[in-house]
């Protein structure tokens, strides 16, 4: 995991000089606000996936954590296929963080400066390849999604992961690969850092947006489900709806579409990647390598 520069505050640095103060703000304080894009090897070079929407949610994300960022949409995204381009990358992760540096210590942000960087490195199967091909075993995490009330589910929030990042500790000392996370009224909400669907009797399933983040893989899941002619519902379950499920399977930037082929012990369909969520990786990974004529528009060119 590194490449030769990461983009900060509109300079390109060599990755063993991107530092900041250890009093930085976000640092104490989870200050800060994230993207994780991904750009894919295509035919026509490198194209980064669905760059608007994540910047656009970027900005959004700030906008709910008070942050104005010292830089346009337009220069947002050219330095997010820049680092692409800079670093040679054919395929990557990209991870653009604003937040607040050093100034004043204390939680009264607003003296701090808000800052920005953009990192770009080759980085394979979030949860592994054999998990995209065979699924990985999961766990309902004994914490909880954060209450609605409590911090912001449309803002990707830095702070927000500690209740992920719990829940993930969780799932690795128990043996699996990944948790599941129920809200505060005990209906599914989503990985610590994916959104997640199901299958039964050939409808696809997956929780409503109120107290979980609208994923851009989620949005991309559920138009190419849809025009293949999937029947799509956004419900509330609770964990024993997923024990009987046909098939489950987490979304995300990050995760890609990885199948669930078992949860709490309890076996998943038949304990492997289920033939919908096979057909929808499939055009899922043909969309991203810009394979799809009808999804091209969601392809940047670097």
């Amino acid at each position: 995991m590194k490449s030769e520069k990461i983009w900060m505050d509109g300079s390109m640095v060599e990755w063993d000089k991107a530092q900041v103060h250890v009093l930085t703000h976000a640092l104490h304080y989870g200050s800060g606000v994230f993207e994780g894009i991904r750009a894919y090897k295509t035919d026509k070079g490198p194209a980064v996936f669905r760059l608007k929407d994540h910047v656009e949610r970027l900005f959004n994300s700030a906008k709910i954590l008070r942050m104005e960022i010292p830089f346009s949409r337009e220069e947002i995204s050219a330095a997010i296929k820049n680092i692409v381009k800079e670093n040679k990358l054919e395929s990557c992760y990209i991870r653009p963080l604003v937040y607040r540096g050093y100034n004043r210590l204390g939680l009264n942000p607003f003296s701090c400066p808000v800052k920005v960087m953009i990192a770009a490195w080759d980085w394979g199967a979030y949860l592994g390849e054999e998990a995209l091909a065979k699924g990985v075993r999961a766990i309902i995490s004994s914490w909880q999604r954060s209450n609605i009330n409590t911090t912001s589910a449309k803002a990707k929030i830095c702070g927000n992961y500690i209740n992920s990042i719990f829940a993930n500790m969780e799932a690795m000392e128990s043996g699996v690969e990944e948790a599941i996370l129920l809200d505060s009224n005990g209906y599914v909400a989503e990985g610590p850092g994916e959104n997640i669907f199901w299958v039964k009797d050939g409808i696809i399933f997956t929780p409503p947006l109120t107290s979980v983040l609208e994923g851009i893989t989620r949005k991309t899941v559920i138009k190419i489900a849809t025009d293949m002619g999937y029947e799509l519902k956004e419900e509330f379950a609770a964990r024993d709806v997923l024990y009987l499920a046909d098939e489950a399977f987490f979304a995300g930037s990050a995760a890609e579409l990885t199948p669930i082929r078992e949860i709490d012990h309890y076996t998943i369909g038949k304990g492997e990647r289920g033939p919908i969520s096979t057909k929808l990786q499939s055009k899922l990974f043909d969309v991203f390598k810009g394979k799809e004529k009808k999804y091209l528009d969601w392809s940047d060119f670097v």
